[in-house]
């Protein structure tokens, strides 16, 4: 899945000129966190995010020193914090580093600048041209729809139990090739063993994750490799 599949277009912005009680009451009408701030031809030039609006005199919230503390503060330091508190237009308060990207770019190459920046959403630019928006609530939205309309095949028992058993194969965790798996009416029964119990959790989302199983028994058993403590499958445990 690419950029251009989820991502938001058009997509909502404001000038640099913007100010920041118009960008405030922007993001409030409409639910959203952030608005990428665009030049008069249409270039990307910064974001503005409800972030940038926390440090604010307004609000008693701007940064506060004390006296000898403003020693290691340099004045041009203090000049741009005063500015970011004090500034009544979005360039004064904008994020002007900003990580973009093509509406081309995979999902998750997006995830993983999303999450090596601690960033929410990134504008996606074509041309130097702003043609939308993808967030956190864009991918959140696609695995909804995709979760909603994933079909069950109309398939056998067995072949339901050689793809879990070739996805349990493929899985580093489940290597020691000792869970067994049988499948009745669409019903899936884990067995064997395995040595940590989180195996077990792991086994039976992989099992859920097979389309057309309908249901998954945990019958496995779980022997703590250095005490030798084994641990029953949950039903036993109960009874």
């Amino acid at each position: 899945m690419k950029v251009q599949d989820i991502m938001t277009s058009p997509v909502l912005s404001v000038r640099p000129t913007t100010s920041i009680v118009d960008a405030a009451q922007l993001m409030l009408a409409h639910r959203i966190s952030g608005l990428p701030v665009i030049d008069d031809s249409g270039a990307l030039v910064g974001v503005v995010t409800e972030g940038d609006f926390l440090k604010r005199t307004e609000l008693g919230t701007e940064p506060k020193r004390s006296g000898w503390l403003h020693v290691f503060l340099s004045a041009g330091r203090a000049a741009d914090e005063y500015v970011h508190s004090h500034g009544r237009r979005v360039e004064d308060v904008m994020t002007r580093d900003i990580v973009v990207t093509p509406s081309s770019a995979s999902l998750e190459e997006v995830v993983e600048a999303m999450g090596r920046r601690h960033i929410k959403r990134l504008p996606v630019v074509d041309g130097g041209q702003l043609v939308g928006i993808v967030s956190r609530s864009d991918i959140l939205k696609a695995l909804a729809n995709r979760l909603a309309t994933a079909s069950a095949p109309d398939a056998s028992d067995e072949s339901l139990r050689k793809a879990i058993v070739a996805e349990l194969g493929g899985q580093f965790w489940s290597g020691n090739g000792l869970i067994r798996v049988d499948v009745e009416g669409g019903k899936a029964t884990l067995s064997g063993t395995i040595f940590d119990e989180r195996e077990r959790d792991a086994a039976r989302v992989c099992a859920e994750n097979v389309p057309g199983v309908q249901a998954v028994e945990d019958q496995l058993v779980c022997v703590e490799p250095i005490s030798g403590v084994i641990i029953m499958p949950p039903q036993q445990r109960e009874t």
